[in-house]
């Protein structure tokens, strides 16, 4: 009777540290998308930041295009505050997808400034028009990446989450649903480098 019962509690043993190591597995992954998130809104803030520096620089050009500015201005504040909800929780899915509609229209407003400027030639040779446009160029690299970096995180996320047996035990754990990819809406534009042409 004594190695049958050091044998039932060494199964049952193994058994608690393999469901520990499943619960730490899923926290570590959690926290590892949570991270990489964190590193799309350093980016997305930065580009967020460049944004008035450019549009002060154009309004000494532009003082007939208030419009295209404004819409600028405007997508810009509403990506920000998309981005402070979707920060408060990259695990909503509702969050990361009013995050990609407002970069949408972030994007859209941005096009729409570059066409207009195109009718400013004194404005494209500016040399701070140029850092500006250089740097915003160099910011959407980034967050190219860093959006990939949390993509790839989410995945591995998900993946592990929804095999066998740790599925048994997500919900239990505190990990009742899948992680949401960040896909803006414009991705196959968002795969090729954002032209900025002043």
């Amino acid at each position: 009777m004594g190695t049958t019962l050091i044998v039932i509690l060494v199964v049952i043993a193994a058994a608690v540290l393999y469901i520990i190591s499943i619960f730490n597995k899923l926290v570590t992954l959690k926290n590892r998308y949570k991270n990489a998130f964190a590193q799309i809104e350093v980016q997305l803030k930065r580009r967020y930041d460049l944004i008035p520096n450019l549009i002060e620089v154009a309004k000494q050009y532009m003082k007939h295009e208030r419009e295209t500015l404004e819409a600028v201005v405007n997508a810009r504040n509403t990506a920000s505050g998309s981005l402070a909800k979707a920060a408060a929780d990259p695990s909503d899915p509702a969050a990361m997808q009013q995050l990609a509609g407002a970069e949408h229209q972030l994007q859209g407003a941005i096009g729409k400034l570059n066409v207009v400027m195109e009718a400013y030639p004194d404005l494209k040779a500016n040399q701070n028009m140029m850092q500006l446009s250089e740097e915003l160029t160099t910011t959407e690299n980034k967050v190219s990446f860093a959006r990939q970096s949390f993509n790839d995180q989410v995945m591995a996320y998900n993946t592990y989450r929804q095999s066998f047996p740790p599925i048994f035990f997500a919900n239990t754990f505190g990990h009742p649903q899948d992680a949401s990819l960040l896909e803006f809406e414009d991705s196959a534009e968002i795969q090729a480098a954002p032209k900025v042409s002043f």
